[in-house]
C-alpha cells in the first residue's frame, strides 16, 4: 500500500486483513516465508513459501484462525528502524524475501516504485517501517486499523489459492498466493459472494466451451485462441459491423504485416517502453525482426510514404491486423488477456485545429457502437501522466504539448456532456488518453476501449503536411480503438449477455423442432422460407424427446424455437418459443408459453428485430 496517497477505509481494512491472514499462516506453518500482501481492487492477497502445497480444505482452517486473532483483538504495533537493523532482524527470522526487499530499498536503482513507496518512509532509503500483529512482524508502511478486532469476523472470506512468481518474474521461485475479501458488514460479503457465483456462470471461457465458440490448445500454445465456426461467425459479424460503420465515417482500411525490423520499434519507442511485452527478435538475413505488438508505427510509415497536404487531413487509417504481445502466463485469461489478437485499431492524422472536432466524432462513434451493442453505464476516464514516474515519463521533453493535449481532451469531454473522471499515471508514454470504463460481471472496473492524443510520434517519425500557408507542419495523431481488441470485446459481450447474443449476432437464429418425424416435411418448408429471407435456421431432427430438444436449444442460447406438429401443419401456422422461457421444457408445458403466428408474420417480425439490433 502506497504511502504517497491517502488510502480509503476499505483499502486499510483489506491490507489489515492480509496481515491477519499472514499471522494465521504463521501459526499454521511456523516455517513459512513471507512475500508481499497488498490490498487489491476487490480484496487482498498474500504470497507465501510454505513447506507443502495448500489445498482448498486449508482455507476454512485459516479462516477460523483469523477469527480467533480478530476476537482476541490484537493491536497493530508500528515500529521504525534502520534498514541495516531490519535486515539483521529478518535474516535471523529466516525471511529472505523481506531481506531482499530492504536491500532493494537501499539500492533505489533496483527497487520498483511499489517497493520504495510501500515500505520506506518517503525519501528515506535507510529507514523502513514495520508492523507487528501478535507474533507476525511485516515490512510495511501501513496505515492499518488500530487492532484486529475492527474487522467483522463474519464479513471476510478466503476465496482461492494460486501460484505467483516472486516479484512477478518467471525466473524467480513460485510462491503460493492466498486471495481473500473483506467488508464492513456480513450483508456486503453475501452480496459479493452471490455476484461472484453469477460471474462464474458467466465466465466467457466456460460459456465458450458450452457454446463451442473458441478453444485454447496446449498443442498450439498458451494465449493463442482457435476460433470455432460459431465463434468465428460472431466475430466476423462484429468486424463487419465496425468495417461498415467506419467506412461511413470516413475511414480508409489498410493491411500491415505481422512483423517489422528492429529499427522501426526503436524509432517508435516501443523497444524502450514495451520490450518486456514483445516476443524475442527473429533473426532474418542478419537483421532482427519483431512480431508486431502495435499497428501505430506501421501506419506512420504509410502516412509518410508521400508528402501530405492540409486537404488530405484528417486522414483516418483503420486496421484489423493481428498483433502479438508476450503476456505472462500468470495473467493469461482466455480472450481477455491473450498473446495473439486483433485490435479495432485506427489512427487519425489531423491538424491541431481539427483535433477537438475529431475527438468529438470519436466520442459519438463510441456512443453509437455501445448503443447498438446494448452496453450501458459506461463512463470516460481522462488518463494523465504522473511526471514523478521517471521510468514511464522520464524522457518527456515538451510538457507543454502534453498539457495542451490534456486540456483539449478535457474541454472535449465537457462539450460532449459525457460523465468522466481524471486519473494520473494512466497515460500512454506518448500522450494523454481517454479510456472507456465499465463494470464487469464481478462489479470490477475494466477498460474496454481507448483513444490517445499523440504529439510525440509525429516528431519521432518526421511526419509533416503542407498547411494552407504553404509551410510544413506537424500533424497530431489520434490513436483510437472503439472496441479495444475484438477478442476482449467478444469476451466482454459474451459475459454481459451470458451467451445469449442478440438476434443479429446469433449464429443460429431459429431452431425448428418438429414434434415427431411425421412433421419433418412441414418443418423443411418453413426452414426453406426462413433461409430465403436470410434468417439463419436449423432443423432439430434428433430422436430425443421434444423436451430434451427444447432444453438443448435453450442451452445453446438460440433466440427462437419454432415447434410444429399436427395443429400447426393443419392451420399453416408455427408455434414460437423464445429462449428465455424458464418453465420445464415438455410437450405439455409448452402450450401456454408459445405464440402462434403465420410463417410470413414471424419472418417480418424477426427481420425487423435483427435490423434494429435490439
Amino acid at each position: 500500500m502506497s504511502s504517497e496517497k491517502n488510502p480509503t477505509r476499505q483499502e486499510i481494512l483489506r491490507h489489515s486483513a492480509a496481515h491477519v491472514l499472514a499471522a494465521a499462516v504463521l501459526e499454521m506453518f511456523p516455517e513459512a516465508k513471507f512475500g508481499t500482501g497488498p490490498a487489491i481492487e476487490d480484496g487482498f492477497y498474500y504470497d507465501f513459501e510454505l513447506p507443502r502445497a495448500l489445498i482448498p480444505e486449508d482455507l476454512p482452517i485459516l479462516e477460523e484462525k483469523m477469527r480467533k486473532i480478530i476476537k482476541a483483538n490484537y493491536p497493530f504495533e508500528k515500529a521504525e528502524m534502520l534498514a541495516d537493523e531490519a535486515i539483521k532482524h529478518f535474516e535471523k527470522a529466516g525471511q529472505n524475501y523481506k531481506v531482499e526487499l530492504i536491500n532493494d530499498i537501499k539500492n533505489k536503482s533496483q527497487a520498483t516504485s511499489y517497493e520504495l513507496s510501500g515500505y520506506a518512509r518517503s525519501g528515506v532509503a535507510r529507514q523502513v517501517t514495520s508492523y507487528k500483529l501478535r507474533d507476525f512482524i511485516d515490512l510495511c508502511s501501513g496505515p492499518h486499523i488500530d487492532s484486529a478486532g475492527e474487522i467483522n469476523p463474519n464479513a471476510f472470506k478466503l476465496t482461492k489459492i494460486s501460484g505467483a512468481y516472486w516479484k512477478g518474474d518467471e525466473k524467480n521461485k513460485q510462491l503460493q498466493r492466498i486471495y481473500g475479501v473483506v467488508f464492513e458488514t456480513e450483508k456486503e460479503l453475501k452480496k459479493y459472494l452471490s455476484r461472484r457465483e453469477e460471474a462464474k456462470k458467466r465466465d466467457h471461457r466456460k460459456l465458450a466451451k458450452q457454446l463451442e465458440l473458441f478453444i485454447i490448445s496446449s498443442e498450439v500454445g498458451k494465449g493463442l485462441p482457435l476460433w470455432l465456426p460459431k465463434g468465428a461467425f460472431i466475430r466476423k459479424k462484429i468486424e463487419d459491423y465496425m468495417y461498415e460503420l467506419e467506412k461511413k465515417n470516413g475511414y480508409d482500411f489498410v493491411y500491415t504485416p505481422i512483423l517489422a525490423r528492429e529499427n522501426l520499434y526503436k524509432k517508435s519507442g516501443h523497444l524502450a517502453h514495451y520490450k518486456d511485452d514483445m516476443y524475442n527478435p527473429i533473426e532474418i538475413e542478419g537483421e532482427n525482426y519483431y512480431l508486431k505488438p502495435m499497428n501505430c508505427p506501421h501506419h506512420h510509415i504509410i502516412y509518410k510514404s508521400k508528402m501530405r497536404s492540409y486537404r488530405d487531413l484528417p486522414m483516418r487509417l483503420s486496421d484489423f491486423s493481428v498483433i502479438h504481445r508476450f503476456e505472462r502466463s500468470g495473467v493469461l485469461t482466455g480472450l481477455i488477456r491473450a498473446r495473439s489478437f486483433s485490435q479495432n485499431d485506427a489512427h487519425i492524422y489531423c491538424a491541431q485545429e481539427q483535433l477537438e472536432r475529431e475527438l468529438l466524432k470519436v466520442i459519438e462513434l463510441f456512443k453509437k457502437v455501445y448503443a447498438d451493442f446494448n452496453i450501458k453505464d459506461y463512463w470516460f476516464r481522462l488518463a494523465l501522466p504522473d511526471f514523478n514516474n521517471k521510468e514511464k515519463y522520464g524522457d518527456i521533453e515538451k510538457k507543454d504539448l502534453w498539457e495542451k493535449s490534456a486540456e483539449t481532451a478535457r474541454q472535449t469531454l465537457k462539450k460532449s456532456g459525457e460523465k468522466y473522471v481524471e486519473e494520473e499515471g494512466e497515460a500512454a508514454f506518448y500522450g494523454p488518453k481517454i479510456d472507456v470504463q465499465v463494470k464487469n460481471v464481478l462489479g470490477k472496473e475494466d477498460t474496454i476501449a481507448t483513444m490517445q492524443i499523440d504529439f510525440y510520434m509525429p516528431e519521432r517519425f518526421g511526419l509533416e503536411f503542407i498547411n494552407k500557408k504553404g509551410k510544413r507542419e506537424r500533424p497530431v495523431i489520434l490513436h483510437r480503438a472503439i472496441m479495444g481488441s475484438f477478442e476482449r470485446f467478444f469476451a466482454f459481450l459474451l459475459e454481459q449477455t451470458a451467451g445469449a447474443f442478440p438476434l443479429w449476432l446469433s449464429p443460429v437464429q431459429v431452431m425448428i423442432i418438429p414434434i415427431s418425424e411425421k412433421f419433418n416435411s412441414y418443418a423443411q418448408k418453413i426452414h426453406s422460407r426462413l433461409l430465403e429471407n436470410d434468417i439463419r435456421s436449423k432443423i432439430s431432427g434428433e430422436s430425443e424427446s421434444l423436451g430434451k430438444r427444447i432444453s438443448e436449444a435453450e442451452k445453446q442460447k438460440i433466440p427462437y424455437m419454432i415447434i410444429v406438429g399436427e395443429k400447426e401443419e393443419k392451420s399453416k401456422t408455427i408455434s414460437i418459443r423464445r429462449r428465455d422461457n424458464k418453465e420445464p421444457a415438455s410437450a405439455k408445458a409448452t402450450a401456454g408459453k408459445q405464440q402462434i403466428l403465420k410463417t410470413e408474420e414471424f419472418i417480418k417480425k424477426i427481420v425487423e428485430e435483427a435490423k434494429s439490433k435490439k
